[in-house]
């Protein structure tokens, strides 16, 4: 680690030893930062080589080793910036096996939400603009990281924000991706709401080994915010789940009731009765 970690004006936030987070705009990106004596683990990289650059900055301010990547999920705002830090010396990009294919698949797609931030990265023009799924999996068992002086452990819980989240802990610091969301609601677009609850509930079960958890935005909570967040989808995924089995009911009549905002109610609305649909068509299929 550079004497620079010394200096008191650096942006990041130390969560623990050899632990820090750095929050950067567009979308108030949690990106986390660990550093060993050998080399230091990037978790999430931002929206495009802008933002990317940004981060890199700031972890040359406290660090010159040598760095590698993870990524917690698939959606643009955590993988887009890694075209720019392998430009930029950094090797080994972590993720589970279904995150870098859907990187793979639908970054292309991804590009028109950063239309407006990160122009380049939208319109594929300029240097680091490339889409750059990882290349290195976390597939079935966790994968620990030696860095030199600390372990990193890579491991995969279920469903959740999306088909392959991906949670990091270092020492008594667990970054949790979007499956955990402080200061807004939580992302169901693509998310599986019902298996989401179930691993929050293994989120919950592990603090014996963690004690702050790192929200992809917002600030670092405890258990008992993870427990609440899990409570609340509890209950909004119950309320909605009544309101579609109740056919004569206008299912759009449960969004004043859940504890989200209009928008994100929406969201689940749309999302479970796409899930339910989907489960149909396959009883169908089975049936024929």
């Amino acid at each position: 680690m550079s004497e620079r970690e010394d200096e008191q004006s650096h942006p990041w936030t130390q969560l623990g030893d050899r632990v820090w987070m750095l929050r950067t705009d567009p979308f108030g990106l949690n990106t986390g930062l660990v550093v060993g004596t050998d080399r230091a683990l990037v978790i999430d990289t931002g929206a495009g080589p802008e933002q990317a650059a940004r981060i890199l900055d700031a972890v040359r301010g406290l660090t010159d080793l040598p760095l590698c990547v993870v990524n917690t999920h698939s959606h643009f705002d955590h993988v887009f910036g890694n075209a720019y830090f392998a430009a930029h010396g950094a090797e080994d990009f972590w993720a589970t096996d279904r995150c870098a294919a859907v990187v793979r698949e639908s970054g292309e797609e991804q590009r028109a939400e950063v239309g407006k931030t990160e122009p380049a990265m939208a319109e594929n023009r300029g240097d680091h603009t490339a889409i750059h799924p990882a290349d290195r999996r976390v597939s079935g068992s966790p994968v620990d990281l030696d860095l030199g002086g600390i372990s990193v452990t890579l491991f995969h819980l279920g469903f959740g924000h999306t088909d392959n989240d991906l949670l990091v802990g270092a020492g008594n610091v667990l970054f949790t991706g979007d499956l955990v969301e402080e200061g807004a609601d939580p992302g169901f677009e693509d998310s599986f709401p019902a298996e989401w609850i179930r691993t929050l509930g293994k989120i919950t079960a592990l603090d014996d080994l963690y004690d702050v958890f790192v929200p992809g935005h917002g600030a670092p909570v405890d258990v008992d915010f993870v427990a609440t967040q899990l409570n609340k989808m509890r209950s909004a995924v119950r309320v909605t789940k009544v309101a579609m089995d109740e056919a004569s009911v206008d299912m759009t009549k449960a969004i004043p009731i859940l504890p989200y905002g209009p928008e994100q109610s929406r969201a689940l609305l749309t999302r479970l009765r796409t899930l339910a649909h989907w489960k149909w068509l396959e009883r169908q299929g089975s049936s024929n």
